[in-house]
């Protein structure tokens, strides 16, 4: 009988008879018979072709379907057995490539996926509507065709899974290679490193890995694609995190010439702003300086006691135009990640440290806010133009705040009066605030201090001043104004949305509150949820010991605020409309704003679904973010505490699992975790929805917020993991809490 495989390969009956042959037990063609058979048959596409020329029944094709997925992965298909690719030698006709960059006719251009050889990888024009769909990063399989001028095209037959498992961790030799440690905690796979390929690494080096199919048992194989370093030099913990959740650190050299080659910023029909005393105020270690403000009483009679405002955000749009490298690439980070030693910036150091930063003395590219409010600190009236500027000063929180608290000792390079007339317009935009309730969450923040070296020596609490509250209140009024501009434009404008909270969240924070006696979420049936209802609760819990913990309940209860085409309004800060317009060098979302607000009368390029399709996308590398930035920080910790095992700390619940409690220890921000089968003996009830564990024998009960006493035992500072037992008081007697009745000390007013 002839088979489809032999008719569809012209191959010779003896061939097919192999296939047939070469199977596994599970009724599958064996690996080697699928590589054979795909690069005899390029033209096999999908799953059902394959398994009709090896008959494979439709229980098992999803089994095929991973094979594929695995054989693709590993670059078989390219290898053709053990080839690699060699300087001279000819490419194979499939190979797995990456999508780059576009050519000088626009069309999208990919690259060997694993280059080996000397020199620049070659380029290949990606041909159908498959080539266009694939995103500038993404992998697939391709078939090289060569054209008669010499120019070789790549079609697109398959994308290659992009869920392959990567392994970011610390490589420990042993015997016949070594083993990588996972940085995640969460991992507890082993990954074997057979001795070829760890000939050249170093005990304790920071890795990247990548799973290699094979059919042995036991732990998991894994070849080393990336070396980060020794895993005690100063900047592991930012490059571990950098890797583990695959933030693009290098920019491709189309985006660097673009930026290279940005001119400085032109006057011609910009407003020139340069005789106002704008100035920048950020951290001390602040690395981008993308807005500036100013203030003065508002000189229109009409508006007595109210104030102008001008909040100048670098011009981004006027550098990174659509379509361009620089915008593709930015497009793809979607924003900055910030670590304590080192930022990984949305744009090139040429355009986010230079042009696009509002440094002192230097002229810079401009969209100034014009904000005018009148003595209640109400929006009367706005204005958006395109201006050049001159930065009179760059400023900290803390020099600003001690300015303003020590007049008589003023040392800043700007007058006394131009820090006055910023409080003064603050402190009606505060009010303004207070009356319309938005949230007012008192959470702690915690920052690293790095020695010259840049290890940490300390993470200490950050200080909120009235000059960090200036700014946000400056920031909030412009970002409403460009979003109100925008709808009275008619022009598509990408919100930051907030959505009121979850009920069944809500019905979780109501009993907790119950619980230990704090009252105000009480709501009455169809009740509109609003955010002063929390702040009531804030109020209440303030001056407590509960304090911290019902602000960590109250965040918890919240949605994510996210990005969209689609308003639906700002519930934390009770805003009917919000947009992200004044950190373009760092947030995609902002630089869309600007471009819909210094288009021309035609509307931006951007349709409402490919705006939609966008902001998932920077939403979700937000997300990955501050994800990253949390996992560093918590390394930072861990590594601080490193030599600290043994030792009592007072500390708090923060976390009640099945599995455990997480407690918090106030002083620097650590979490850890005490294991569950270190609590004194009994068999403990989770209850989830009081957040507590209840002894079912003895009646000990540990709930949230409770203080304790802890003992440090162990440490993981790769995983940034602690582990505590309890200790002393903790200990000492069950705690049967008076779960009724129970009232917070009243505020002092």
């Amino acid at each position: 009988m002839r088979s489809r495989a032999r008719a569809k390969s012209g191959a010779g009956g003896g061939r097919s008879r192999r296939r047939d042959t070469n199977r596994t037990s599970a009724g599958l063609p064996s690996p080697e018979a699928l590589v054979a058979f795909l690069r005899d048959t390029p033209g096999a596409s999908n799953v059902r072709e394959i398994a009709r020329a090896f008959r494979v029944p439709p229980a098992d094709q999803p089994a095929l379907r991973a094979m594929l997925r695995t054989i693709e992965r590993s670059g078989e298909l390219a290898r053709g057995g053990d080839r690699k690719f060699v300087p001279g030698a000819p490419l194979p006709d499939i190979l797995p490539v990456e999508r780059g960059g576009t050519d000088v006719d626009g069309f999208p251009l990919a690259r060997p996926a694993d280059w080996a050889g000397e020199g620049e990888p070659p380029l290949f024009r990606l041909i159908g509507a498959a080539g266009e769909e694939l995103a500038p990063g993404e992998r697939a399989t391709a078939r090289l065709i060569r054209r008669e001028s010499g120019e070789v095209e790549a079609e697109i037959l398959r994308r290659l899974d992009s869920t392959a498992e990567r392994i970011v961790g610390v490589f420990r030799r042993g015997r016949d290679g070594g083993e990588v440690i996972p940085a995640d905690r969460r991992n507890r796979g082993e990954y074997r490193v057979l001795g070829h390929d760890a000939a050249d690494l170093t005990d304790n080096e920071l890795v990247v890995a990548e799973e290699v199919p094979t059919r042995r048992f036991g732990g998991k194989r894994v070849r080393i694609v990336e070396r980060l370093g020794a895993s005690d030099a100063p900047d592991a913990i930012s490059r571990m995190s950098i890797a583990a959740f695959d933030i693009p650190e290098e920019f491709p050299a189309d985006a660097l010439a673009e930026a290279a080659a940005a001119p400085a910023p032109d006057p011609v029909g910009r407003v020139d702003l340069r005789q106002l005393a704008l100035v920048t105020i950020d951290d001390s270690d602040a690395r981008d300086f993308d807005d500036a403000v100013w203030a003065e009483p508002d000189d229109d009679p009409a508006s007595a006691g109210g104030w102008h405002i001008v909040v100048a955000i670098a011009d981004v749009a006027a550098y990174v135009t659509p379509g361009s490298a620089l915008d593709r690439e930015a497009a793809r980070r979607g924003n900055s990640v910030y670590f304590p030693d080192r930022v990984v910036p949305m744009l090139p150091e040429a355009l986010s440290n230079n042009l696009c930063s509002l440094v002192p003395a230097s002229d810079r590219a401009c969209v100034a806010a014009h904000l005018w409010i009148d003595a209640e600190g109400r929006k009367r009236r706005h204005r958006f133009e395109r201006a050049i500027m001159r930065s009179a000063a760059r400023l900290t929180y803390d020099s600003v705040q001690e300015a303003q608290d020590n007049r008589t000792e003023h040392r800043l390079a700007v007058e006394p009066e131009r820090i006055a007339a910023l409080y003064g317009a603050f402190a009606l935009l505060d009010r303004a605030r207070q009356r319309r309730g938005a949230l007012e969450l008192d959470l702690a923040e915690h920052r690293v201090i790095l020695d010259p070296e840049r290890r940490p020596v300390a993470v200490v609490p950050r200080t909120r001043l009235d000059s960090h509250r200036l700014i946000e209140e400056f920031m909030i009024l412009a970002n409403v104004a460009a979003a109100e501009e925008l709808e009275t434009r008619h022009r598509s404008c990408m919100y930051r949305v907030h959505d009121a909270p979850d009920p069944a969240k809500i019905a979780a924070l109501r009993d907790f509150l119950t619980e230990i006696g704090i009252p105000g979420l009480a709501l009455a049936k169809g009740q509109v949820m609003r955010p002063e209802l929390f702040n009531r609760v804030l109020a209440r819990a303030k001056d407590t010991p509960e304090a911290a913990v019902v602000n960590e309940l109250v965040l918890r209860s919240q949605a994510q605020a996210v990005y969209s085409p689609n308003n639906i309004g700002h519930f934390g800060l009770a805003l009917p409309r919000y947009a992200h317009f004044t950190s373009p060098i760092r947030r995609y979302a902002d630089l869309l704003v600007h471009r819909a607000l210094v288009a021309g009368k035609e509307a931006g390029r951007e349709t409402a679904e490919a705006l939609a399709g966008i902001a998932e996308h920077i939403s979700a590398t937000e997300r990955r973010a501050a994800a990253a930035e949390r996992a560093a920080l918590e390394r930072y910790r861990a590594t601080l505490l490193g030599g600290a095992v043994g030792t009592i700390y007072a500390a708090r619940i923060s976390g009640v699992m099945s599995f455990g409690l997480f407690v918090n220890l106030p002083e620097n921000g650590a979490d850890g975790l005490v294991p569950i089968s270190t609590l004194p003996s009994d068999y403990y009830d989770h209850d989830a929805r009081r957040h507590r564990l209840v002894g079912r024998h003895s009646g000990r009960q540990f709930t949230l917020g409770e203080p304790v006493t802890v003992r440090l035992a162990e440490v993981d500072p790769i995983g940034g993991r602690l582990v505590f037992r309890l200790e002393g008081d903790s200990l000492a007697e069950p705690k049967f809490r008076q779960l009724r009745g129970r009232r917070s000390p009243r505020r002092q007013h």
